[in-house]
C-alpha cells in the first residue's frame, strides 16, 4: 500500500487516483489542443467505490496522489446467488465479491481464472484479470456463403453472457480468447 505524486503526463488507461476526495480509476483519457489557448487532457474517470463515471478535462501537468494497490492471489471458484466466491491462494480461504466491487470484470470470470484482488487501505477495491481470457462460445449466428468477401465479424455470446464481435468461421461451441483489456476477439483458442 504505497501513495506517491503522479500528474496528467503520465496518465493511462486503468491507473487509480484520489480527486476530489475519492479514489477513481482512468477509463479514457485524451490531450486536446485548444486553439490559441493552451492543452487540455480529457478523461472519463469511474469512481472505484461506486462505479459513477465523470467525464472531467485537466490543466497539463496538474498533480495527483497516485494509488498504488496491494494485490493478493485468488481463483474464482462459483457464483453463489448475487456473489461471486473466490478462494485465497496463499490461506485457501474463501472470500465473496458483489457485482459492484468486480464492476465489469465480472463478464471475464470463467472457472478457475486466476486473478489479483486488489485491496487499499485494508478494503477491497476491485480485481485485476489477466490480460487475455479463454472462453467458450454459446450462441452465434451460422456463417452463410459470401461472409468471407466483406472480411467483417458476427455477434457471439460467450459463456459468461459477455458479447464479441468474432470472424465468421467461428461457431458454437469453440473457445476463443478475448482482450480483458478492450472486450475485443484476439484468436481463436488452441487446441
Amino acid at each position: 500500500m504505497a501513495q506517491e505524486v503522479t500528474d496528467t503526463t503520465k496518465f493511462y488507461v486503468g491507473l487509480k487516483l484520489r480527486w476530489q476526495g475519492a479514489i477513481w480509476e482512468i477509463v479514457e483519457y485524451s490531450h486536446h489542443k485548444m486553439g490559441r489557448g493552451g492543452a487540455v487532457v480529457r478523461t472519463k474517470l469511474r469512481n472505484v467505490e461506486t462505479g459513477a463515471l465523470k467525464e472531467n478535462a485537466f490543466n497539463p501537468g496538474e498533480k495527483f496522489e497516485r494509488i498504488i494497490y496491494e494485490d493478493k492471489p485468488a481463483q474464482y471458484s462459483y457464483r453463489d446467488g448475487q456473489d461471486y466466491v473466490f478462494m485465497d491462494l496463499a490461506t485457501y480461504e474463501e472470500m465473496r465479491l458483489s457485482p459492484e466491487v468486480l464492476g465489469d470484470a465480472a463478464k471475464y470470470l470463467v472457472d478457475d481464472i486466476e486473478i489479483q484482488i486488489e485491496y487499499f487501505e485494508g478494503k477491497v477495491m476491485g480485481i485485476e484479470l489477466p490480460k487475455s481470457v479463454t472462453m467458450k462460445v454459446v450462441e452465434t449466428p451460422p456463417a452463410f456463403k459470401g461472409d468471407t468477401v466483406t472480411g467483417g465479424g458476427k455477434p457471439a455470446t460467450l459463456e459468461t453472457g459477455l458479447v464479441v464481435t468474432v470472424p465468421v468461421f467461428i461457431e458454437p461451441g469453440e473457445d476463443v480468447v478475448v482482450d480483458t483489456r478492450t472486450g475485443l476477439y484476439l484468436e481463436r483458442a488452441k487446441k
